[in-house]
């Protein structure tokens, strides 16, 4: 297969490349587990990022009031309980006792009201976090171990969002005696692992916290080293220099999988891909022809030659781990002699030319999207596919609608509520939301918003779901699977599909 060749192709130049870095990778230590990730995040602040890799690491150095066990539910962080107060304006948490930060500092109430105000203010300004956490309005000490979050209205993502890269607590000694600057690159946190060391672009090194309030971790340390290039992890994994390789091109599963030292793990992911639709003019403005193309592309072929089957078909923008996903919908389904009806219905002949914009850093989609250009040349639309550099797709070209009729868009969800995807897709006025303007799902959007009734906002949110379905504002393709390689030496992992990893139980032989 070409996907194949060509990842073999670039293990063979990997390989070459990981001879060099073995001169500076460490050899194993007994008990470091030795972790390859992608990005360095350049600043180890919980309010300075958005960057996935960030959570692999920041996971294990802070602890939010609230948490994601291992089968990703909610559950009690720093936060021991909470109760809606005063008609759910305000959110009272009990904090957990005895606990302290890695320099010794007392976690206590003053630390989540100073982590808060610190991310609501100039600082957390300067950072992309500030805006998941506005509908704060203040954090009021009760006492040493109760706070009060004073809402400015209401949020029922809130619990989820506490567990999530912002909400991380911070210590305030630490931070207003050495300062923010040096906090980026010495963090310390309440978390399992605390910092020893960091080379930037190089590596990160933490060591066991034996005072870890959710009992003392198992490995000594955790050695995260920055290997941009997939390719270069597999190669150092199957060198045994690297046991967890958290990106792993499709195409070299198998190799991983007939290595003598290393296995797959996969896992629903919260990423999600779908094509949107400018819906305002061509032939997308037709509803009818929207759904033409949705069932002129078979996905599930996609997802089987393609993806390898490390993805599952959707019905709407979110994957089958997300609040609001309902089993009962279902997609379009592939059939394109009902598409060409749809297409000759609506007036469009063969050989009506459309644009997909697709990133063209995304090697994975750039074949799929010539997948979905091959099916459509099969009910007579020519599609020429346009790279674009993502930030330039992302902050330039979708939001000051110039896209093609079709354009990639790639999420990742992490708070794992459809909301967070819903309300920024199509809300009339938002970012990613340039053509459509619709008072009926902006009322939905906003009815789900306002009420922390949760049967309430599932059935809210799978009307948005299915309105948007039935509507064809976008072509929904997959929900893509977490795939990692991990050494056979590494014990009781557990893989979230966020790549959050907490190394707690995980120990190396």
């Amino acid at each position: 297969m070409f996907t194949f060749t060509k990842t073999a192709r670039a293990l063979g130049a990997a390989l070459a490349v990981s001879g060099a870095l073995a001169a500076a990778a460490p050899a194993h230590a007994a008990g470091t587990l030795n972790v390859a990730i992608t990005q360095d995040a350049g600043s180890w602040d919980p309010i300075d990022t958005f960057v996935t890799w960030w959570g692999s690491v920041g996971s294990n150095l802070f602890d939010g009031l609230t948490m994601r066990g291992a089968d990703m539910k909610l559950q009690p962080g720093l936060a021991t309980s909470w109760e809606f107060l005063d008609n759910d304006t305000r959110i009272r948490f009990k904090l957990r006792e005895n606990v302290k930060f890695h320099d010794g500092e007392p976690f206590n109430a003053e630390a989540v009201k100073f982590t808060f105000e610190r991310l609501l203010g100039p600082e957390g300004a300067k950072g992309p976090q500030q805006s998941n956490y506005n509908s704060i309005d203040k954090v009021v000490v009760v006492d040493e171990h109760t706070v009060d979050f004073v809402m400015k209205r209401p949020d029922p993502v809130i619990l989820t969002k506490l567990a999530g890269y912002g909400g991380m607590i911070v210590p305030p000694k630490y931070i207003q005696e050495k300062g923010d600057a040096y906090f980026n690159e010495h963090p310390v946190g309440t978390g399992p692992f605390k910092f020893v060391e960091y080379k930037p672009k190089i590596s990160l090194t933490l060591a066991r916290n034996d005072e870890y309030w959710g009992g003392k971790p198992k490995l000594d340390q955790v050695l995260y080293r920055f290997i941009a290039e997939p390719a270069t992890q597999v190669a150092e994994l199957q060198a045994g220099r690297v046991d967890i390789a958290t990106a792993v091109p499709l195409g070299l599963v198998d190799t991983i999988k007939k290595s003598s030292n290393a296995t797959v793990v996969s896992t629903s992911g919260p990423g999600t891909v779908v094509a949107r639709y400018d819906t305002s003019r061509g032939i997308t403005k037709d509803r009818d022809v929207r759904r033409a193309l949705i069932m002129a592309v078979d996905r599930d072929a996609i997802i089987k030659q393609l993806l390898m089957g490390y993805a599952k078909p959707i019905a709407s923008f979110q994957g089958d781990l997300s609040f609001g996903y309902d089993p009962a919908l279902k997609p379009l389904p592939f059939n394109p002699a009902e598409a060409k009806k749809l297409l000759a219905k609506a007036g469009v002949k063969p050989g009506e030319a459309i644009q997909l914009d697709i990133r063209g850093s995304d090697s994975q989609f750039r074949e799929v999207a010539q997948a979905i250009a091959g099916y459509l040349q099969g009910v007579g639309i020519k599609t020429t596919i346009k790279p674009y550099e993502t930030p330039v797709l992302i902050n330039d070209i979708i939001p000051q609608g110039k896209t093609g009729e079709l354009w990639q868009m790639y999420w990742g969800g992490w708070t794992y509520d459809y909301d967070n995807t819903a309300y920024l897709m199509y809300h009339t006025g938002q970012k990613w939301n340039p053509y459509d303007k619709d008072a009926k799902l902006d009322a939905m959007l906003d009815a789900q918003r306002n009420t922390y009734k949760v049967e309430e906002r599932q059935k809210t949110l799978r009307e948005i779901a299915a309105y948007v379905a039935d509507h064809a504002l976008e072509m929904p393709l997959y929900a893509l699977d977490t795939v990692v390689g991990v050494n056979k030496r590494v014990k009781n992992l557990s893989v979230p599909g966020d790549i959050r990893f907490r190394f707690v139980d995980a120990s190396v032989e």
